[in-house]
């Protein structure tokens, strides 16, 4: 589901790029509707391209705010889901073992995966960020001779510069780790209350813990572009964890589901329908001028003779630890 992210707000202010809330929701709006509409998470392309159309956001750094906020999403439902699933096996030492035995296995399964490789990604990240300033100078020497490499390796030490700012900054990490967690706390809200209105049968504190994790697996199995708009890798996943973990019938769980994430698209959809009304950027056309713009970001990052000018000292300078001064805000 979109929602005003002030996430993505506050990732783009503390990597010098700060942009007004009503105009980064439309962009989320738009965005999340390409993912729904677009194969293979088009939308993606479509937040940077239009960063870049409108604001003049670099590529790199449209990106590498996709990059950070995916990030403290992910982060945010792993969080919830142990939450969850620790509340669930105080309460009953065999809900775990029941889930892994049923047919919600595979979404488990995949769940963990993903989970399991955030939390990698995000150590590593920090690990990077705190301790090898000097990266960005390596790899710039590692391919001197080779002028096509030089500017590709720009744009990405660009994107990983702007990430090593946001994980250096404590504050912008709580900042942006707690505005993630309102988000989906949100979002399990919303869920919790479909089930208690088709009368799940389950009292408000196992509802809400087994809300908050079959929200969680079935976010986190929908991460995969295997379907458009995850539409049903969600509704599976959710389903088989409120049967697997409560006496909901298979039928008021799967209704549940279908209501849940069809409210939560349809808000997206409606919000999309304002963005292109707003901004005058269909979604196909957007996520197809955003395919191109890994090319775009490589001739963005080095428009001198020498990529060590203007962007390339400023990637540099970056992964040292510095930064650029914010660029002025946007109403």
């Amino acid at each position: 589901m979109a929602a005003p992210r002030a996430t993505l707000r506050d990732v783009l202010t503390t990597t010098g790029h700060p942009l007004g809330t009503r105009f980064l929701t439309l962009t989320v709006f738009l965005s999340q509707t390409a993912n729904l509409v677009v194969p293979a998470r088009g939308g993606d392309a479509v937040r940077a391209y239009v960063l870049q159309a409108r604001r003049e956001v670099p590529y790199p750094a449209g990106f590498a705010s996709l990059a950070v906020e995916r990030g403290f999403d992910l982060a945010a439902i792993v969080a919830l889901g142990t939450v969850a699933t620790g509340w669930l096996v105080a309460a009953d030492p065999t809900a775990l073992s029941t889930v892994i035995g049923g047919e919600a296995r595979p979404a488990l399964l995949a769940a963990s995966g993903v989970a399991a490789a955030t939390l990698l990604a995000g150590g590593l990240t920090l690990l990077v960020a705190n301790t090898d300033r000097s990266l960005g100078g390596r790899l710039r020497a590692a391919v001197d001779d080779h002028p096509r490499l030089q500017r590709a390796t720009g744009a990405v030490l660009d994107g990983a510069g702007d990430i090593a700012v946001v994980a250096r900054n404590p504050r912008a990490l709580l900042t942006i780790g707690g505005g993630s967690l309102v988000i989906w706390a949100l979002d399990v809200a919303t869920a919790v209350l479909v089930l208690a209105a088709l009368h799940s049968g389950l009292a408000a504190g196992p509802l809400l813990a087994v809300g908050t994790l079959a929200v969680s697996v079935g976010n986190l199995a929908k991460i995969l572009p295997l379907s458009q708009g995850g539409v049903g890798l969600y509704e599976a996943a959710f389903t088989g964890i409120v049967v697997a973990l409560s006496p909901t019938t298979a039928g008021i769980a799967l209704a549940a589901a279908v209501v849940d994430h069809a409210l939560k698209n349809v808000i997206t959809l409606v919000g999309g329908g304002v963005a292109v009304a707003v901004l005058g950027i269909s979604p196909s056309t957007a996520a197809r001028r955003g395919a191109d713009s890994d090319t775009a970001a490589t001739t963005t990052v080095a428009t001198a003779e020498d990529p060590a000018t203007e962007h390339g000292s400023a990637v540099d300078i970056e992964l040292d630890g510095g930064s650029d001064e914010p660029r002025g805000t946007d109403d």
